[in-house]
């Protein structure tokens, strides 16, 4: 599959087509990305992103004509009048990241929660998709 960069990448598409490098990295190239690791069990893919150090609350994650956008935005710190900070290492920059959520996933049931600097998405794959086919003998 060839994969172009200024289109959000199929969640589904992806999961058979070997993970190219550039995965789920939004076309907008001001925005730095976060890591993300994919897990698929019977009943859901479950999205982690890597993102110490944030509140929940910055965080906006919506679905849009069958896009799912999760995205930070880097809110300026009040500079702190009783000190001066010498050295300045920890850095928290705005990202944006953009899925396809086809038709296999129920987007009204997608589930988000931040954990130890995870945020962590239960995409729920619709009845009909669960099913696994069912085996016929022959007799």
């Amino acid at each position: 599959m060839t994969h172009l960069k200024n289109n959000p990448i199929n969640l589904f598409d992806e999961l058979f087509n070997g993970f190219p490098a550039s995965w789920g990295r939004d076309s907008q190239q001001s925005y730095p990305t976060a890591s993300v690791n994919i897990h698929e069990t019977e009943e859901a893919y479950h999205l982690e992103l890597n993102a110490p150090g944030r509140n929940k609350e910055d965080f906006l994650l919506n679905v849009d004509k069958g896009i799912l956008t999760i995205s930070y935005d880097r809110k300026e710190l009040p500079e702190e009048k009783n000190y001066k900070t010498v050295r300045r290492e920890f850095t928290y920059k705005s990202f944006k990241r953009s899925f396809t959520v086809d038709e296999k996933i129920n987007a009204d049931g997608i589930q988000a929660r931040y954990e130890n600097g995870v945020l962590k998405l239960l995409l729920p794959k619709k009845e009909e998709i669960k099913s696994a086919p069912t085996k016929i003998s022959i007799q």
